[in-house]
């Protein structure tokens, strides 16, 4: 990168903490992380199913948008990663509830840091896109 640096205290410099510091497959943590937990629905499922499991029709009504496919790809994907455990019921259907792993609930705590500077933040950025399509 070529930005110039700030010597600050209070924000840390990004591409040198060790989630931006590539490994031997030349690629880093956040990237990585972020490819399989930074599309639209991966973080609102996470967040719907942190209480507690949930069972996929119910889960699906609480994220609107969703499409029965989106979400099946999902839970998958997070599946895969070890982020979503998916228990399935002997019942007549079988009934399948989605939870989160420890490694799921984990990540509740840098998206709420995530959550918490959104909510700050929201109204600048608003007014940041206002007066930049004004501008253009």
């Amino acid at each position: 990168m070529n930005a110039p640096a700030k010597a600050s205290t209070a924000v840390p410099l990004l591409h040198t903490t060790p989630g931006f510091e590539a490994d031997g497959g030349n690629t880093c943590p956040i990237r990585e992380v972020l490819d399989r937990v930074g599309d639209t629905w991966s973080i609102l499922v996470i967040i719907n199913l942190q209480e507690h499991s949930v069972r996929f029709n119910a889960l699906k009504r609480s994220i609107e948008g969703i499409s029965q496919r989106m979400l099946t790809v999902t839970l998958r994907s997070l599946e895969r990663d070890g982020l979503v455990t998916r228990t399935v019921r002997p019942t007549t259907p079988p009934e399948v509830e989605y939870g989160l792993t420890e490694l799921g609930q984990s990540i509740a705590v840098p998206i709420a840091s995530l959550g918490s500077w959104a909510a700050s933040n929201r109204d600048r950025m608003r007014q940041a896109r206002e007066t930049f399509d004004l501008d253009t």
